[in-house]
């Protein structure tokens, strides 16, 4: 890797522990995300938009390619935009669940108990609709092309998920399909494409989950150690 003084600085205040702590974190951020389950069932209790933003800040810190950052998070909290969105993507449900979708597809879904309804979209107090940019860079102002886009976006995803967790919010990744109404109602232009919706807020009291989701797969089963 060629640096110089001109195009890299050292890294900054870089955290270094003890081994024994090191496990200690790892261990204690794995028992943390363990309790982290989507929800279909929100309370409407009201959530600062300064989480919302400490969260979207997290996920902009993500690595990407050429460090572009090919994102736009558009936090929705209007209960009239979030009504304008829930009745467009279950217009798209209803669709996929009256014959787009294919039988095996359904009875994947089957164990969840998903349908076309989705009133969660306008209790939970935000939909945080993530598009993917074809174009931009490094600045608001460049119009270059980027590179690794759903990779990229992808990670800046998991790392909002893991950040509303941490901060004491349920999600859920909702994805209707296709989703281009999204760049109507968000104001966003057609060269960016939605990448998903994911619902945030406080689970209702009466919030349930599927057994079916309980089920994951052991180490040996996901990792190897060569």
């Amino acid at each position: 890797m060629k640096t110089r003084d001109e195009t890299h600085v050292p890294l900054p205040d870089f955290p270094t522990y003890p081994m024994a702590e090191m496990q200690a974190r790892a261990a204690a951020f794995h028992t943390a995300m363990l309790s982290r389950r989507s929800v279909r069932a929100f309370s409407d209790r009201p959530v600062a938009r300064e989480v919302i933003e400490h969260c979207v800040l997290t996920a902009g810190s993500a690595p990407s390619g050429a460090n572009h950052q090919p994102w736009y998070f558009a936090c929705v909290g209007s209960p009239e935009k979030k009504r304008e969105i829930r009745e467009a993507a279950e217009a798209e449900e209803r669709e996929f669940y009256s014959g787009k979708a294919s039988a095996e597809w359904l009875e994947a879904l089957a164990p969840i108990g998903t349908d076309a309804d989705k009133p969660y979209m306008e209790i939970a107090p935000w939909l945080i609709c993530i598009f993917a940019q074809r174009r931009g860079g490094v600045r608001t102002s460049e119009d270059r092309k980027n590179y690794y886009i759903h990779e990229s976006v992808g990670i800046a995803t998991g790392m909002l998920i893991s950040a509303c967790h941490m901060a004491g919010l349920a999600t859920l990744v909702h994805t209707p399909n296709p989703m281009t109404f999204l760049n109507g109602l968000c104001g966003r232009p057609a060269t960016e494409k939605p990448f998903l919706i994911l619902v945030a807020g406080h689970p209702a009291d009466d919030a349930m989950v599927p057994r079916h989701a309980l089920i994951k797969k052991p180490l040996d089963e996901i990792a190897g150690f060569f």
